[in-house]
């Protein structure tokens, strides 16, 4: 990979250890060029140990390009050491219980008063406020909360229609949703835009914050674009979906047993979708005549079942038709795609092959894109 630009070298982060997003966070703010300093606890949170212990090859870990000290907070001395990184960092990054950060002495008071320009982050999932602040939660049950978590559910599949809508409710289809990556791992991603984001304000102001970022509030606002489609009648509401029910925007089987997704939203990649399947007969204006859907959905998984993934890759993949495999990550290591952008590295630690997402977004310089730029020619 070439040489990267670094947009956060020079600042300065005080992460203190725990689990989940708090570390993403402290990892994706190390991976832009921040200097991030980890500072553990004698012995390692439950979850960490019962999860991450082990054979963890280090580049993969989260705390990889994080200087790691150890101190114990429940002594004076501990709390003084901490207090002397905070005096000179530019944010900090918590996920305990609120509260228990005050309780040690090293809550947003104790450290504004040692550095008033420091960006205070606080990663929890409920939030710092509300009835449910000193309850546990994990992933799913933000999402849950969210009301994001609904939205990924499927009718029954013993509903009736009746002229074209949907009668009934969600029972009985069960929403599934990617372990530790909707919940989590968004919320260190808000944390992160809210730490850069007070970070700027710091620097013009003079003055430092508190980032109250909460899980539950961040996939929810993450979700407008889902409030957009809800609005608009497409999600959530008695007429079938075109994310849930429609032929063009699902998830098929092959063959061979391999999946593969098709996303064809807009006219015209549904019209390319359809000549692609062959399906010369079917009139692309009727694209959102629900009464339809049905039947061609039946039609469509009838045909994909009666080729290997192959097959269709050959025929799909590179199109405007909204086509892409389900990939292992082993797989999605290899795509060509992933392989020319450099998304994963792939190496062996011991026997173990071992698979490590690049950070992103990448940055470029503005010289660089200018170099990189393909001016057309006068009149073109």
């Amino acid at each position: 990979m070439q040489d990267r630009l670094l947009p956060l070298r020079g600042v300065r982060v005080v992460e203190f250890e725990g689990i989940g997003p708090g570390p993403l966070c402290g990892a994706m703010l190390a991976a832009f060029g921040a200097t991030v300093t980890l500072v553990t606890r004698p012995t390692a949170p439950d979850a960490r140990r019962l999860l991450l212990d082990g054979d963890m090859p280090p580049e993969v870990a989260l705390d990889h390009d994080k200087n790691v000290i150890s101190l114990d907070l429940k002594t004076e001395a501990g709390r003084a050491a901490a207090l002397d990184l905070v005096a000179d960092a530019d944010a900090l990054i918590e996920g305990l219980r609120p509260g228990a950060m005050e309780r040690l002495g090293l809550g947003p008071a104790a450290c504004h008063a040692r550095n008033a320009r420091l960006v205070y982050g606080r990663m929890t999932g409920w939030g710092q406020t509300g009835p449910l602040a000193q309850s546990a939660g994990h992933d799913l049950n933000y999402l849950a909360l969210s009301g994001l978590l609904h939205a990924a559910a499927r009718r029954s599949t013993h509903e009736g229609t009746h002229e074209g809508t949907h009668e009934g409710t969600y029972e009985g289809a069960l929403p599934k949703t990617p372990p530790m990556v909707m919940g989590d791992a968004t919320g260190a991603l808000g944390l992160a835009f809210g730490i850069t984001s007070a970070i700027l304000h710091a620097r013009a102001s003079g003055q430092g914050c508190v980032v109250d970022a909460a899980i539950t509030d961040i996939v929810a606002m993450l979700g407008g674009l889902l409030n957009v489609a809800r609005a608009a009648g497409s999600v959530d509401g008695p007429l079938p979906s075109p994310f849930h029910d429609s032929p063009f925007y699902d998830v098929y089987r092959c063959a061979d047993g391999r999946d593969l997704t098709f996303a064809a939203l807009e006219p015209a990649f549904y019209r390319q979708w359809l000549a692609l399947l062959g399906f010369d007969d079917i009139d692309p204006a009727a694209q959102y005549d629900r009464a339809h859907w049905p039947a061609l959905k039946a039609r469509v998984a009838d045909t994909i079942a009666a080729q290997p993934l192959a097959y269709w890759r050959e025929r799909f993949e590179g199109t405007d038709a909204c086509f892409a495999p389900v990939l292992t990550i082993e797989e999605a290591a290899r795509h060509p795609h992933n392989v020319e952008r450099e998304v994963y590295r792939v190496y062996h630690h011991g026997a173990r092959e071992v698979i490590q997402a690049m950070p992103a977004p990448r940055f470029t310089s503005a010289s660089g894109a200018m170099d990189n730029m393909s001016i057309p020619k006068s009149g073109s």
